[in-house]
Protein backbone atom coordinates (compact mmCIF):
# COMPACT_ATOMS: atom_id res chain seq x y z
CA UNK A 1 0.00 0.00 0.00
CA UNK A 2 1.33 3.43 -0.94
CA UNK A 3 1.02 6.62 1.09
CA UNK A 4 -0.14 10.10 0.22
CA UNK A 5 3.25 11.38 1.33
CA UNK A 6 5.00 9.09 -1.14
CA UNK A 7 2.73 10.39 -3.89
CA UNK A 8 3.17 14.07 -3.08
CA UNK A 9 6.95 13.89 -2.74
CA UNK A 10 7.32 12.27 -6.16
CA UNK A 11 8.76 9.02 -4.85
CA UNK A 12 6.27 7.02 -6.95
CA UNK A 13 7.32 8.36 -10.34
CA UNK A 14 7.10 5.74 -13.07
CA UNK A 15 4.96 3.20 -11.18
CA UNK A 16 2.33 1.23 -13.09
CA UNK A 17 0.08 0.48 -10.09
CA UNK A 18 -1.00 2.80 -7.29
CA UNK A 19 -2.81 1.53 -4.18
CA UNK A 20 -3.86 4.44 -2.00
CA UNK A 21 -6.12 4.10 1.04
CA UNK A 22 -5.69 7.07 3.38
CA UNK A 23 -9.16 8.31 4.41
CA UNK A 24 -9.16 10.44 1.26
CA UNK A 25 -12.14 12.76 0.72
CA UNK A 26 -10.77 14.33 -2.45
CA UNK A 27 -8.90 12.93 -5.44
CA UNK A 28 -5.19 13.83 -5.14
CA UNK A 29 -4.26 15.79 -8.26
CA UNK A 30 -0.69 14.50 -7.95
CA UNK A 31 -1.97 11.22 -9.42
CA UNK A 32 -1.94 12.96 -12.80
CA UNK A 33 1.85 13.19 -12.53
CA UNK A 34 1.84 9.40 -13.08
CA UNK A 35 -0.20 9.62 -16.30
CA UNK A 36 2.57 8.32 -18.56
CA UNK A 37 2.99 5.07 -16.59
CA UNK A 38 -0.09 4.37 -14.43
CA UNK A 39 -2.14 1.35 -15.54
CA UNK A 40 -3.85 0.24 -12.29
CA UNK A 41 -5.37 2.71 -9.81
CA UNK A 42 -6.84 1.35 -6.58
CA UNK A 43 -8.56 3.98 -4.42
CA UNK A 44 -10.68 1.54 -2.42
CA UNK A 45 -11.31 2.12 1.26
CA UNK A 46 -11.45 5.92 1.27
CA UNK A 47 -14.23 8.53 1.63
CA UNK A 48 -14.38 9.65 -1.96
CA UNK A 49 -17.65 10.71 -3.60
CA UNK A 50 -16.31 12.37 -6.76
CA UNK A 51 -13.56 11.91 -9.34
CA UNK A 52 -12.28 14.71 -11.63
CA UNK A 53 -13.99 15.25 -14.96
CA UNK A 54 -10.57 15.20 -16.63
CA UNK A 55 -9.75 11.70 -15.36
CA UNK A 56 -9.12 10.80 -19.00
CA UNK A 57 -5.71 12.44 -18.63
CA UNK A 58 -4.69 9.05 -17.21
CA UNK A 59 -4.36 7.87 -20.79
CA UNK A 60 -2.69 4.53 -19.94
CA UNK A 61 -5.10 3.58 -17.13
CA UNK A 62 -6.57 0.09 -17.67
CA UNK A 63 -7.96 -0.75 -14.22
CA UNK A 64 -9.81 1.46 -11.71
CA UNK A 65 -11.00 0.24 -8.30
CA UNK A 66 -13.00 2.56 -6.03
CA UNK A 67 -14.73 0.09 -3.71
CA UNK A 68 -15.82 0.99 -0.17
CA UNK A 69 -16.13 4.72 -0.71
CA UNK A 70 -19.08 7.17 -0.64
CA UNK A 71 -20.01 7.39 -4.33
CA UNK A 72 -23.69 7.79 -5.20
CA UNK A 73 -22.99 7.66 -8.93
CA UNK A 74 -20.20 6.48 -11.20
CA UNK A 75 -18.39 9.69 -12.19
CA UNK A 76 -18.55 10.58 -15.87
CA UNK A 77 -14.80 11.16 -15.88
CA UNK A 78 -14.46 7.36 -15.78
CA UNK A 79 -15.99 7.17 -19.24
CA UNK A 80 -13.34 9.54 -20.59
CA UNK A 81 -10.41 7.20 -19.89
CA UNK A 82 -9.38 5.94 -23.34
CA UNK A 83 -7.65 2.70 -22.24
CA UNK A 84 -9.84 1.79 -19.26
CA UNK A 85 -11.06 -1.84 -19.32
CA UNK A 86 -11.92 -2.82 -15.72
CA UNK A 87 -14.06 -0.62 -13.45
CA UNK A 88 -14.93 -1.55 -9.87
CA UNK A 89 -17.16 0.45 -7.51
CA UNK A 90 -18.22 -2.29 -5.11
CA UNK A 91 -19.90 -1.40 -1.78
CA UNK A 92 -20.66 2.25 -2.32
CA UNK A 93 -24.07 3.99 -2.40
CA UNK A 94 -24.42 4.15 -6.16
CA UNK A 95 -27.94 4.88 -7.39
CA UNK A 96 -27.12 6.01 -10.91
CA UNK A 97 -24.99 4.83 -13.81
CA UNK A 98 -24.79 7.42 -16.56
CA UNK A 99 -24.18 6.27 -20.13
CA UNK A 100 -21.34 8.80 -20.20
CA UNK A 101 -19.56 6.94 -17.37
CA UNK A 102 -19.00 3.83 -19.51
CA UNK A 103 -15.51 3.54 -21.06
CA UNK A 104 -15.61 2.42 -24.67
CA UNK A 105 -13.14 -0.45 -24.04
CA UNK A 106 -14.95 -1.79 -20.96
CA UNK A 107 -14.34 -5.51 -20.29
CA UNK A 108 -15.41 -5.83 -16.65
CA UNK A 109 -17.87 -3.75 -14.63
CA UNK A 110 -18.15 -4.43 -10.89
CA UNK A 111 -21.01 -2.64 -9.11
CA UNK A 112 -21.76 -5.21 -6.41
CA UNK A 113 -23.52 -4.07 -3.23
CA UNK A 114 -24.93 -0.72 -4.28
CA UNK A 115 -28.38 0.85 -4.74
CA UNK A 116 -28.94 0.69 -8.50
CA UNK A 117 -32.55 0.37 -9.64
CA UNK A 118 -31.85 0.52 -13.37
CA UNK A 119 -29.04 0.32 -15.92
CA UNK A 120 -28.63 2.42 -19.06
CA UNK A 121 -29.40 0.93 -22.45
CA UNK A 122 -25.97 2.21 -23.50
CA UNK A 123 -24.44 -0.70 -21.60
CA UNK A 124 -25.30 -2.78 -24.65
CA UNK A 125 -22.84 -0.69 -26.67
CA UNK A 126 -19.92 -2.10 -24.64
CA UNK A 127 -19.03 -4.71 -27.23
CA UNK A 128 -16.01 -6.04 -25.30
CA UNK A 129 -17.89 -6.61 -22.01
CA UNK A 130 -16.97 -10.01 -20.53
CA UNK A 131 -17.75 -9.70 -16.82
CA UNK A 132 -20.73 -7.93 -15.21
CA UNK A 133 -21.01 -7.99 -11.41
CA UNK A 134 -24.32 -6.59 -10.14
CA UNK A 135 -25.22 -8.67 -7.07
CA UNK A 136 -26.79 -6.83 -4.15
CA UNK A 137 -28.56 -3.96 -5.92
CA UNK A 138 -32.25 -3.13 -6.50
CA UNK A 139 -32.56 -3.89 -10.19
CA UNK A 140 -36.05 -4.78 -11.36
CA UNK A 141 -35.04 -5.48 -14.94
CA UNK A 142 -32.03 -5.68 -17.23
CA UNK A 143 -31.66 -3.56 -20.37
CA UNK A 144 -32.52 -5.58 -23.47
CA UNK A 145 -29.53 -3.99 -25.17
CA UNK A 146 -27.28 -6.31 -23.14
CA UNK A 147 -28.20 -9.02 -25.64
CA UNK A 148 -25.77 -7.26 -27.98
CA UNK A 149 -22.86 -7.96 -25.61
CA UNK A 150 -21.98 -11.19 -27.33
CA UNK A 151 -18.68 -11.54 -25.44
CA UNK A 152 -20.37 -11.58 -22.02
CA UNK A 153 -19.09 -14.64 -20.13
CA UNK A 154 -19.70 -14.06 -16.41
CA UNK A 155 -22.73 -12.38 -14.88
CA UNK A 156 -23.76 -11.90 -11.25
CA UNK A 157 -27.31 -10.60 -10.76
CA UNK A 158 -28.11 -12.27 -7.43
CA UNK A 159 -29.93 -10.43 -4.63
CA UNK A 160 -31.78 -7.89 -6.78
CA UNK A 161 -35.49 -7.36 -7.48
CA UNK A 162 -35.74 -9.25 -10.77
CA UNK A 163 -39.06 -11.04 -11.26
CA UNK A 164 -37.99 -12.97 -14.36
CA UNK A 165 -34.89 -14.07 -16.22
CA UNK A 166 -35.11 -12.52 -19.70
CA UNK A 167 -35.17 -14.92 -22.64
CA UNK A 168 -32.19 -13.24 -24.31
CA UNK A 169 -30.06 -13.91 -21.24
CA UNK A 170 -30.49 -17.66 -21.67
CA UNK A 171 -29.35 -17.47 -25.29
CA UNK A 172 -26.07 -15.59 -24.82
CA UNK A 173 -23.45 -17.55 -26.82
CA UNK A 174 -20.52 -17.14 -24.40
CA UNK A 175 -22.25 -16.88 -21.03
CA UNK A 176 -20.77 -19.62 -18.83
CA UNK A 177 -20.97 -18.40 -15.23
CA UNK A 178 -24.33 -17.05 -14.02
CA UNK A 179 -25.64 -16.36 -10.50
CA UNK A 180 -29.21 -15.15 -9.93
CA UNK A 181 -30.30 -16.43 -6.50
CA UNK A 182 -32.05 -14.08 -4.09
CA UNK A 183 -34.42 -12.45 -6.58
CA UNK A 184 -38.24 -12.55 -6.35
CA UNK A 185 -38.41 -15.02 -9.24
CA UNK A 186 -41.07 -17.71 -9.63
CA UNK A 187 -40.80 -20.22 -6.79
CA UNK A 188 -38.88 -22.99 -8.61
CA UNK A 189 -36.07 -20.49 -9.35
CA UNK A 190 -35.76 -19.42 -5.71
CA UNK A 191 -33.70 -20.82 -2.89
CA UNK A 192 -35.98 -23.22 -0.98
CA UNK A 193 -36.82 -22.29 2.60
CA UNK A 194 -36.16 -25.90 3.55
CA UNK A 195 -33.21 -27.00 1.39
CA UNK A 196 -33.31 -30.60 2.63
CA UNK A 197 -32.49 -32.82 5.53
CA UNK A 198 -29.40 -31.80 7.48
CA UNK A 199 -28.78 -32.96 11.06
CA UNK A 200 -28.78 -30.26 13.74
CA UNK A 201 -25.62 -29.96 15.81
CA UNK A 202 -25.58 -28.23 19.20
CA UNK A 203 -23.04 -25.42 19.40
CA UNK A 204 -22.16 -26.59 22.91
CA UNK A 205 -20.76 -29.79 21.40
CA UNK A 206 -18.33 -27.98 19.10
CA UNK A 207 -14.90 -26.64 20.03
CA UNK A 208 -13.29 -24.31 17.53
CA UNK A 209 -9.54 -24.41 16.92
CA UNK A 210 -7.39 -22.50 14.43
CA UNK A 211 -8.73 -20.58 11.46
CA UNK A 212 -8.12 -22.51 8.24
CA UNK A 213 -9.26 -19.83 5.86
CA UNK A 214 -11.74 -17.05 5.32
CA UNK A 215 -13.43 -15.34 2.44
CA UNK A 216 -16.27 -13.00 1.67
CA UNK A 217 -18.94 -15.48 2.78
CA UNK A 218 -17.45 -16.71 6.05
CA UNK A 219 -14.66 -18.10 8.17
CA UNK A 220 -13.61 -21.77 8.27
CA UNK A 221 -12.17 -23.20 11.50
CA UNK A 222 -10.72 -26.54 12.32
CA UNK A 223 -12.80 -27.90 15.18
CA UNK A 224 -13.65 -30.81 17.41
CA UNK A 225 -17.14 -32.24 17.55
CA UNK A 226 -17.79 -34.76 20.25
CA UNK A 227 -19.56 -37.16 17.90
CA UNK A 228 -16.39 -37.53 15.80
CA UNK A 229 -12.98 -38.96 16.64
CA UNK A 230 -11.40 -37.03 13.77
CA UNK A 231 -11.29 -33.22 13.64
CA UNK A 232 -13.88 -31.47 11.47
CA UNK A 233 -14.22 -28.11 9.74
CA UNK A 234 -16.78 -25.51 10.79
CA UNK A 235 -17.79 -22.69 8.47
CA UNK A 236 -19.35 -19.67 10.17
CA UNK A 237 -21.31 -17.67 7.60
CA UNK A 238 -21.32 -13.89 7.51
CA UNK A 239 -24.37 -11.85 6.64
CA UNK A 240 -22.76 -9.40 4.21
CA UNK A 241 -23.23 -9.42 0.48
CA UNK A 242 -20.48 -11.06 -1.56
CA UNK A 243 -19.63 -10.63 -5.22
CA UNK A 244 -21.74 -13.73 -5.92
CA UNK A 245 -24.73 -12.98 -3.69
CA UNK A 246 -25.93 -13.90 -0.20
CA UNK A 247 -23.83 -16.26 1.96
CA UNK A 248 -27.08 -17.73 3.29
CA UNK A 249 -27.98 -18.87 -0.21
CA UNK A 250 -24.57 -20.54 -0.42
CA UNK A 251 -25.31 -22.42 2.80
CA UNK A 252 -28.70 -23.56 1.53
CA UNK A 253 -27.16 -24.80 -1.73
CA UNK A 254 -24.53 -26.79 0.17
CA UNK A 255 -27.31 -28.54 2.10
CA UNK A 256 -29.54 -29.09 -0.93
CA UNK A 257 -26.67 -30.57 -2.94
CA UNK A 258 -26.74 -33.80 -0.92
CA UNK A 259 -24.01 -36.43 -1.03
CA UNK A 260 -21.58 -37.10 -3.84
CA UNK A 261 -18.03 -38.37 -3.95
CA UNK A 262 -16.84 -35.05 -5.38
CA UNK A 263 -18.56 -32.89 -2.74
CA UNK A 264 -17.33 -32.07 0.74
CA UNK A 265 -19.37 -34.19 3.18
CA UNK A 266 -21.66 -32.33 5.55
CA UNK A 267 -22.04 -33.54 9.14
CA UNK A 268 -24.75 -31.05 10.06
CA UNK A 269 -25.76 -27.46 10.65
CA UNK A 270 -25.53 -25.28 13.75
CA UNK A 271 -28.53 -23.08 14.52
CA UNK A 272 -27.75 -21.95 18.08
CA UNK A 273 -24.49 -20.07 17.70
CA UNK A 274 -24.27 -17.44 20.50
CA UNK A 275 -24.09 -14.63 17.92
CA UNK A 276 -26.78 -16.27 15.77
CA UNK A 277 -24.28 -16.96 13.00
CA UNK A 278 -25.44 -19.78 10.74
CA UNK A 279 -22.83 -22.51 10.46
CA UNK A 280 -22.09 -25.86 8.86
CA UNK A 281 -19.99 -28.71 10.23
CA UNK A 282 -18.23 -30.57 7.46
CA UNK A 283 -15.46 -32.90 6.47
CA UNK A 284 -11.95 -31.59 7.13
CA UNK A 285 -9.87 -31.65 3.96
CA UNK A 286 -6.29 -32.83 4.24
CA UNK A 287 -3.96 -29.81 3.93
CA UNK A 288 -2.01 -31.59 1.19
CA UNK A 289 -4.92 -31.06 -1.21
CA UNK A 290 -4.42 -28.13 -3.58
CA UNK A 291 -6.45 -25.90 -5.88
CA UNK A 292 -6.29 -27.02 -9.48
CA UNK A 293 -5.70 -23.42 -10.60
CA UNK A 294 -5.68 -19.86 -9.37
CA UNK A 295 -8.60 -17.47 -9.91
CA UNK A 296 -8.73 -15.10 -12.89
CA UNK A 297 -6.26 -12.24 -12.93
CA UNK A 298 -6.82 -8.67 -14.06
CA UNK A 299 -5.33 -9.61 -17.41
CA UNK A 300 -7.27 -12.86 -17.90
CA UNK A 301 -10.58 -11.31 -16.69
CA UNK A 302 -12.74 -14.47 -16.75
CA UNK A 303 -10.12 -17.18 -17.19
CA UNK A 304 -8.34 -19.08 -14.44
CA UNK A 305 -4.58 -18.82 -14.05
CA UNK A 306 -2.53 -22.02 -13.96
CA UNK A 307 0.99 -22.41 -12.58
CA UNK A 308 3.47 -22.59 -15.44
CA UNK A 309 4.68 -25.93 -14.12
CA UNK A 310 1.22 -27.50 -13.95
CA UNK A 311 1.33 -30.54 -16.22
CA UNK A 312 -1.27 -33.32 -16.20
CA UNK A 313 -1.15 -36.82 -17.55
CA UNK A 314 -3.87 -37.87 -19.96
CA UNK A 315 -5.21 -40.32 -17.38
CA UNK A 316 -5.46 -37.48 -14.84
CA UNK A 317 -7.36 -35.28 -17.29
CA UNK A 318 -9.76 -38.13 -18.05
CA UNK A 319 -10.28 -38.75 -14.35
CA UNK A 320 -10.82 -35.08 -13.53
CA UNK A 321 -13.18 -34.51 -16.44
CA UNK A 322 -15.25 -37.57 -15.58
CA UNK A 323 -15.45 -36.61 -11.91
CA UNK A 324 -16.52 -33.01 -12.53
CA UNK A 325 -19.07 -34.03 -15.16
CA UNK A 326 -20.45 -36.54 -12.67
CA UNK A 327 -20.83 -34.05 -9.82
CA UNK A 328 -22.31 -31.44 -12.16
CA UNK A 329 -24.87 -34.00 -13.35
CA UNK A 330 -25.63 -34.73 -9.69
CA UNK A 331 -26.20 -31.05 -8.91
CA UNK A 332 -28.39 -30.56 -11.98
CA UNK A 333 -30.39 -33.58 -10.88
CA UNK A 334 -31.13 -31.63 -7.69
CA UNK A 335 -32.14 -28.48 -9.58
CA UNK A 336 -28.93 -26.61 -8.73
CA UNK A 337 -26.48 -24.82 -11.00
CA UNK A 338 -23.09 -24.28 -9.39
CA UNK A 339 -22.58 -20.95 -11.14
CA UNK A 340 -18.82 -20.92 -10.57
CA UNK A 341 -17.59 -24.11 -12.25
CA UNK A 342 -13.91 -23.19 -12.35
CA UNK A 343 -10.64 -25.00 -11.75
CA UNK A 344 -9.87 -22.64 -8.86
CA UNK A 345 -12.89 -24.11 -7.05
CA UNK A 346 -11.65 -27.68 -7.51
CA UNK A 347 -9.43 -29.23 -4.84
CA UNK A 348 -7.18 -32.12 -5.86
CA UNK A 349 -4.81 -34.55 -4.23
CA UNK A 350 -1.72 -36.17 -5.71
CA UNK A 351 -3.68 -39.34 -6.50
CA UNK A 352 -6.01 -37.42 -8.82
CA UNK A 353 -9.10 -37.33 -6.64
CA UNK A 354 -10.98 -34.04 -6.58
CA UNK A 355 -13.67 -32.08 -4.77
CA UNK A 356 -15.83 -29.27 -6.11
CA UNK A 357 -16.31 -26.44 -3.63
CA UNK A 358 -17.55 -22.84 -3.24
CA UNK A 359 -21.33 -22.69 -3.73
CA UNK A 360 -21.46 -18.92 -3.40
CA UNK A 361 -22.83 -18.49 -6.94
CA UNK A 362 -25.21 -21.46 -6.85
CA UNK A 363 -28.79 -20.95 -8.05
CA UNK A 364 -31.90 -23.11 -8.22
CA UNK A 365 -34.10 -23.89 -11.19
CA UNK A 366 -37.23 -26.02 -11.85
CA UNK A 367 -36.80 -29.65 -12.79
CA UNK A 368 -39.62 -29.51 -15.33
CA UNK A 369 -37.73 -29.85 -18.59
CA UNK A 370 -38.74 -26.33 -19.63
CA UNK A 371 -36.69 -24.38 -22.12
CA UNK A 372 -35.45 -22.07 -19.38
CA UNK A 373 -34.41 -24.98 -17.15
CA UNK A 374 -32.53 -26.72 -19.96
CA UNK A 375 -30.85 -23.48 -21.03
CA UNK A 376 -29.59 -22.84 -17.48
CA UNK A 377 -28.04 -26.31 -17.45
CA UNK A 378 -26.42 -25.77 -20.84
CA UNK A 379 -24.91 -22.48 -19.71
CA UNK A 380 -23.02 -24.46 -17.09
CA UNK A 381 -21.99 -26.99 -19.74
CA UNK A 382 -20.12 -24.16 -21.45
CA UNK A 383 -18.21 -23.54 -18.20
CA UNK A 384 -17.29 -27.23 -18.18
CA UNK A 385 -16.15 -26.98 -21.81
CA UNK A 386 -13.88 -24.06 -20.92
CA UNK A 387 -12.49 -26.07 -18.00
CA UNK A 388 -11.90 -29.15 -20.15
CA UNK A 389 -10.08 -27.03 -22.71
CA UNK A 390 -7.80 -25.68 -20.00
CA UNK A 391 -7.09 -29.17 -18.69
CA UNK A 392 -6.21 -30.31 -22.19
CA UNK A 393 -3.92 -27.31 -22.43
CA UNK A 394 -2.03 -28.65 -19.40
CA UNK A 395 -2.04 -32.23 -20.67
CA UNK A 396 1.18 -34.00 -21.58
CA UNK A 397 -0.43 -35.50 -24.67
CA UNK A 398 -3.36 -34.69 -26.89
CA UNK A 399 -6.59 -36.67 -27.08
CA UNK A 400 -8.85 -36.18 -30.07
CA UNK A 401 -11.82 -37.85 -28.37
CA UNK A 402 -11.66 -35.40 -25.45
CA UNK A 403 -11.25 -32.53 -27.89
CA UNK A 404 -14.47 -33.58 -29.59
CA UNK A 405 -16.35 -33.62 -26.28
CA UNK A 406 -14.93 -30.21 -25.44
CA UNK A 407 -16.06 -28.77 -28.77
CA UNK A 408 -19.60 -30.04 -28.21
CA UNK A 409 -19.68 -28.20 -24.89
CA UNK A 410 -18.48 -24.82 -26.14
CA UNK A 411 -20.61 -24.43 -29.24
CA UNK A 412 -22.28 -21.00 -29.25
CA UNK A 413 -25.87 -22.22 -29.72
CA UNK A 414 -26.88 -22.89 -26.12
CA UNK A 415 -29.55 -25.53 -26.69
CA UNK A 416 -27.31 -27.64 -28.93
CA UNK A 417 -24.86 -28.37 -26.14
CA UNK A 418 -25.23 -31.79 -24.50
CA UNK A 419 -26.39 -32.23 -20.91
CA UNK A 420 -24.07 -33.59 -18.24
CA UNK A 421 -25.61 -37.07 -18.35
CA UNK A 422 -24.67 -37.33 -22.03
CA UNK A 423 -21.24 -35.81 -21.36
CA UNK A 424 -20.55 -38.39 -18.65
CA UNK A 425 -21.52 -41.16 -21.03
CA UNK A 426 -19.21 -39.73 -23.71
CA UNK A 427 -16.34 -39.53 -21.24
CA UNK A 428 -16.76 -43.13 -20.14
CA UNK A 429 -16.05 -44.16 -23.72
CA UNK A 430 -12.93 -41.99 -24.09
Amino acid sequence: MHTLTDLKTGRLAGITRLDLSDELEHFPREIFDLADSLEVLNLSGNRLSELPDDLGRLHRLKVLFCSDNHFTHVPEGVGRCPALEIVGFKSNRIEQLSPNALPRRLRALILTDNCLTALPEALGDCADLQKLMLAGNRLQSLPTSLARCQKLELMRIAANQLQALPDWLLQMPRLAWLAYAGNPLPAPFCTPEDPGHCPRIDWQHVRLAQVLGQGASGVIHQARWREQDEPVAVKLYKGQMTSDGSPLNEMAACIAAGDHRQLVRLAGRIDNHPEQLPALVMQLIDPSWFNLAGPPSLASCTRDTYPAERRLSLSSVRRLAGAIASVAAHLHGHGITHGDLYAHNILCDEAGDCLLGDFGAASFYPQDGSTAAVALQRIEVLAFGVLLGELLGCCEEDCQALREVQQLCVQPEVMRRPGFAAISQHLRGV
